[in-house]
C-alpha cells in the first residue's frame, strides 16, 4: 500500500526527498519511490544532474522510515550518521523515476547499518552502505 512521505519521516519540501512509500517492513526493509521533476530546488543553478549527496540523502530518507516505523522508535530522532561506502553508476536527470531499497543490516542500541540501492529503469545506479543514529 503506497503511503505519503510525511507517515513516516520529519522532512517537509523542500527537504523531503522522497514522493511516496511503496512497502514498509518496520526494522527491515523499506521501498520508497521519487519521480524527478524540472522544478526541483536542485535544479536551480541550471544543472540538470542531481548532486550525489542528494541520492545519497534520498536513501538515508528512506532508510530513516524502516527505523522510524518501528514501535520503540516512534517519536525518536534519527540522524544520518555516515557513508561506509557509495557506488554511482549513472546519473539522474529530470523526467526519471528512482525506485529506492534499503535493508537495515545491523541494529545496536542507538546505531543502524543499512544497504541501499537506488534503480532506475530496472538498473541499480547508486549502491551505499548508510550508517543511522538514533536519538
Amino acid at each position: 500500500m503506497k503511503q505519503k512521505a510525511s507517515d513516516y519521516i520529519p522532512q517537509r519540501y523542500p527537504f523531503q526527498l522522497i514522493d511516496q512509500f511503496i512497502d514498509v517492513n518496520p526494522g527491515h526493509t523499506v521501498t520508497a519511490s521519487k519521480l524527478i521533476t524540472i522544478n526541483e530546488w536542485y535544479f536551480k543553478g541550471g544543472q540538470f544532474n542531481i548532486p550525489r549527496p542528494i541520492l545519497i540523502e534520498m536513501l538515508a530518507q528512506t532508510g530513516v522510515a524502516a527505523i522510524l516505523s518501528m514501535k520503540e522508535h516512534q517519536g525518536d530522532n534519527v540522524f544520518f550518521g555516515g557513508i561506509r561506502s557509495a557506488i554511482f553508476n549513472a546519473d539522474v536527470q529530470p523526467g526519471d523515476e528512482l525506485t529506492l531499497n534499503v535493508e537495515l543490516v545491523k541494529m545496536r542500541k542507538q546505531v543502524g547499518v543499512g544497504d541501499g540501492q537506488i534503480i532506475k529503469n530496472g538498473a541499480v545506479i547508486c549502491e551505499a552502505e548508510l550508517i543511522f543514529a538514533i536519538e
